[in-house]
């Protein structure tokens, strides 16, 4: 912007107003429009392919321009029919906390530079504790995703043992250091690895334990551990739903001094449930835990949780002290995750948990379990065959050969009804379904089954 025609920006509202306009435009539309865009809207974003603007352009013409454009090339996950990844669609109040969020600007590092977004992000992080009913002593970092939520716990359970090896990584570093042994499910999610290669643990002192049939970790073959290893278990396989046996396995392998952590992306919402929360029976046992809010809280992207019991295990891994930093009595946020700067993400949780309360949350995770199980009775009426044990929100379905279901998906997907992809699962191809949002309903889910019933027979009589 040229500071000589900035005008102080007087023309704030009405920017603002007219992107709030779109905002509403898109929303309201979002039920009658594709699923996923066109080729004709992806082929439009080339408007955007403009030179490098020296003089710029008035903020009117740029919202313009997003809506105009853009718009009509983004996927429809806020709306009911987004059955892809594990994604849930923003509530309306945790849409309205981001673009308070946005207008407040406020870095996150300290209660001195965001008094009051630190302070809602206070009250969140107890009441994401209170949900999932963990340990209310424990630390919760905001960050950007579930992705980093499991580094930032990894680094935790890294450093500790360590400590109890009387090696302080801050000082001398990994060179020289033993190996840690580390276990994981052969069905862990890839993020988990990756948070254990960037944390520098290499793939020779990673263990994979057995899984069940459903993706579970067998407590009857799990690997011996001792006080030198860090254990991956999981809430909520990405493609079964499936459960860890959390209570037969966590506090026999913490007697021997392992450290348990818990990749809870979306399945750890499942404690919220009084309905669903006997799959979660022992996660409240292990050290730490990994959650992800815009899958099934529903706020907007991005937004990770990383929770730890022991409070200090996440803070001597994360502090940082520089002379301008006026530091208050409690511990920052700037020490519980890896950014320095960063969005006051936990805005929009308590947002989010403050317009639907416990029991709202409870009841939008069980009706999405109720949406999964009507869509694994009328995928079974097709012909298809299940290959999951449908105990969450999570549907794997395969009829035909490899080829029938890509050709399937791909046909869904071009007609713009609905969005989900495929998967690998028990050696099989096969559709994978995951219903995360607030706003799908029954209407939603018959619309649905009629796409997929319409791709099957066109697939299947050729």
């Amino acid at each position: 912007m040229d500071n000589n025609d900035s005008k102080n920006f007087s023309n704030a509202r009405e920017v603002l107003s007219l992107a709030a306009r779109y905002a509403e435009e898109y929303v309201s539309d979002i039920r009658d429009r594709r699923v996923s865009p066109s080729a004709f809207d992806i082929d439009q974003m080339q408007f955007f392919n403009s030179d490098l603007a020296r003089a710029g352009e008035p903020a009117e013409a740029v919202v313009e321009s997003l809506h105009r454009y853009g718009s009509p090339a983004t996927v429809a996950s806020t709306g009911g029919r987004f059955f892809g990844l594990v994604v849930g669609g923003a509530t309306p109040a945790s849409m309205g906390a981001a673009v308070m969020n946005a207008v407040w600007d406020q870095v996150a590092v300290l209660e001195a530079s965001a008094p009051s977004a630190i302070y809602l992000e206070r009250i969140a992080a107890n009441w994401i504790l209170e949900l999932l009913t963990l340990p209310m002593e424990s630390s919760v970092g905001f960050t950007t995703g579930s992705s980093m939520a499991n580094m930032v716990c990894l680094a935790a359970a890294r450093n500790t043992l360590y400590q109890k090896l009387n090696i302080d990584l801050a000082k001398s570093g990994l060179a020289g250091a033993p190996p840690l042994r580390i276990v994981v499910s052969e069905q862990s999610h890839v993020t988990v690895h990756k948070a254990l290669s960037i944390l520098g643990f290499g793939m020779d002192q990673v263990i994979k334990a057995p899984c069940d049939e459903q993706g579970r970790v067998r407590a009857d073959t799990f690997p011996e551990v001792d006080e030198t290893t860090i254990i991956c278990l999981q809430a909520g396989n990405v493609n079964s739903g499936s459960f860890d046996p959390f209570a037969d396995i966590i506090l026999e392998v913490k007697s021997k001094g392992a450290w348990v952590h818990v990749d809870g992306a979306f399945g750890l919402w499942a404690a919220a449930s009084p309905a669903k929360s006997v799959l979660t029976t022992g996660v409240e046992q292990a050290d730490s835990w990994a959650v992800d809010a815009h899958k099934w809280l529903n706020t907007p992207y991005d937004c990770g949780l990383a929770i730890c019991r022991k409070p200090g295990a996440v803070h001597n891994v994360m502090t940082t002290q520089a002379p301008y930093l006026q530091v208050g009595s409690l511990v920052p946020p700037k020490d519980m995750v890896p950014e320095f700067s960063r969005r006051a993400r936990g805005v929009e949780v308590w947002a989010a948990i403050q317009e639907m309360g416990p029991k709202g949350v409870a009841a939008m995770i069980d009706r999405c379990c109720i949406h999964a199980q009507h869509l694994c009775e009328g995928l079974a009426e097709m012909g298809y065959e299940i290959l999951n044990d449908v105990v969450l929100n999570q549907v794997v379905a395969t009829i035909g050969t490899a080829e029938d279901i890509q050709e399937i998906v791909r046909t869904i997907q071009e007609e713009g009804v609905c969005w989900f992809g495929t998967t690998t699962w028990r050696g099989k191809a096969a559709l994978r379904i995951s219903v995360s949002s607030w706003v799908t309903t029954d209407i939603d889910i018959a619309l649905t089954l009629d796409a997929i019933c319409r791709a099957t027979e066109a697939q299947m009589s050729r």
